[in-house]
């Protein structure tokens, strides 16, 4: 090894610190630019992270130019050491000189007032401040915020930034590099962003448990009254009828009124979908109807079929992941014979010796049929012998198949694929048998 080549131990640090390897170019030595994975690396992984991101690059009103150019420098590995202070970030930053930039990103911090707010308006809600003392800083903070009048995620002029550089800009792009940096911060403890704003972690669970213990408790009262089975068992006759449900069923208006949470990943409409679909199957309990033991593909094709010749349909086949072809077919099936349908359509089995005898006749019965069928222009095709699989009897575009409900099923050949046709039939003859006239 040569004098001037670095140990082992020395090429760690310039690994993890790239701008090392050029400090030797002299005060006017250049930074290379990012190559490699870090040249496209993101920021901002988390909810928070993100979130922070969509509030320097959008709200803060910071020039975009020296956001863009900061973001390079970030991505190169030019920040040194960052620490989060109550409303400020401070940072070194390698630039082109030998001795790094010294960075500060102030963050404008709550006033004790604005604190006691949000506190007040957080520690009424049990859950929120469940998941606070578990460790979890749930995204509807945000809202709890802005319900007090103000905003967790900095705005326009609450960014402010200082650098020993002769860059005058503002922001400069060190100062800048280290804004995104936060980012990467927030990823790594979310609790961060209350940090900026003035209060670090465990005086924010403080004061909560403080509010926790100081708010009234409720002595839960036993209801009076009896219990309906022992009042109607003291009562002559008979117990009265339940009232028949509405004529049809609704939208609940819960789900019209209230957005799901943002961090759940529901969108509203999906919601307000599922909602109703739940409401119909209830009222369609009440009326007397069951379907509530369906299979996850009972219940895919089932929803299907209600979309059916819609876009909505392929938007279900890719949320369930199956292709849109194979639902199509299963929707078709459930409309036209409900699971007994669905399950012909999706499976196969070999039946006892001898059950395809009776499709076998029809389907050469069809074919010795003169042509006056539809679709029998397909010519010689119709005249040859069915071929048997498992539970189907094929002959040209019709297929027959055998059910474990002991039923006859017709299949027809669209494009490929093959297509529920019509209900059911215990005798395969009227499936197949020619029209009149």
């Amino acid at each position: 090894m040569s004098p001037d080549e670095p140990t082992p131990h020395e090429r760690a640090p310039h690994e993890r610190a790239p701008w090392r390897s050029w400090r030797g170019g002299g005060e006017n030595a250049g930074l290379p630019a990012a190559k490699g994975a870090g040249a496209r690396r993101p920021f901002g992984t988390t909810w928070w992270g993100k979130a922070w991101l969509e509030a320097l690059e959008q709200r803060a009103r910071l020039d975009p130019n020296r956001l863009s150019r900061g973001r390079s420098y970030a991505r190169r590995g030019s920040v040194l050491e960052l620490t989060v202070d109550p409303g400020v970030v401070r940072a070194e930053v390698q630039g082109s000189r030998v001795t790094p930039y010294g960075v500060t990103v102030e963050i404008r911090a709550f006033t004790d007032a604005e604190w006691d707010a949000v506190l007040d308006i957080v520690s009424a809600q049990i859950g929120r401040v469940a998941a606070l003392l578990d460790g979890e800083l749930p995204p509807e903070l945000v809202d709890d915020v802005q319900a007090a009048g103000l905003d967790l995620l900095p705005g326009a002029g609450e960014v402010r930034t200082a650098c020993n550089c002769p860059d005058f800009a503002v922001p400069c792009k060190h100062a800048a590099a280290v804004a995104y940096l936060i980012a990467d911060a927030l990823d790594d403890d979310p609790f961060a962003l209350m940090l900026l704003r003035g209060r670090r972690r465990d005086e924010l669970l403080a004061a909560l448990r403080a509010r926790r213990k100081s708010a009234p408790s409720t002595v839960k009262v036993k209801p009076a009254g009896v219990l309906a089975r022992k009042a109607f068992a003291a009562t002559p006759g008979q117990v009265p009828t339940p009232l028949r449900p509405g004529g049809q069923a609704g939208v609940p208006a819960a789900v019209l009124a209230l957005a799901p949470p943002r961090s759940s990943g529901v969108e509203g409409s999906d919601l307000v979908t599922l909602a109703t679909d739940a409401a119909r199957r209830a009222w369609e309990l009440a009326m007397g109807d069951g379907g509530l033991s369906l299979t996850f593909e009972q219940d895919l094709a089932r929803r299907a079929a209600e979309v059916l010749g819609r876009s909505a349909l392929a938007d279900l086949a890719h949320r369930a992941g199956v292709s849109s072809r194979k639902l199509t077919n299963w929707a078709v099936a459930w409309r036209e014979a409900g699971p007994g349908g669905l399950a012909v359509a999706s499976e196969s089995f070999t039946p006892e010796p001898g059950a395809l005898a009776e499709g076998e006749a029809a389907l050469v019965a069809l074919g010795n049929d003169g042509g006056r069928l539809a679709g029998a222009s397909r010519g010689p095709a119709w005249a040859d012998a069915p071929r048997v699989d498992k539970n189907r009897v094929t002959s040209g575009r019709r297929q027959l198949r055998l059910g474990r409900d002991g039923l006859w099923y017709l299949f027809t050949e669209h494009f490929g694929d093959w297509t529920l046709s019509g209900p059911p039939a215990t005798d395969p003859r009227e499936l197949v048998q020619p029209p009149l006239g």
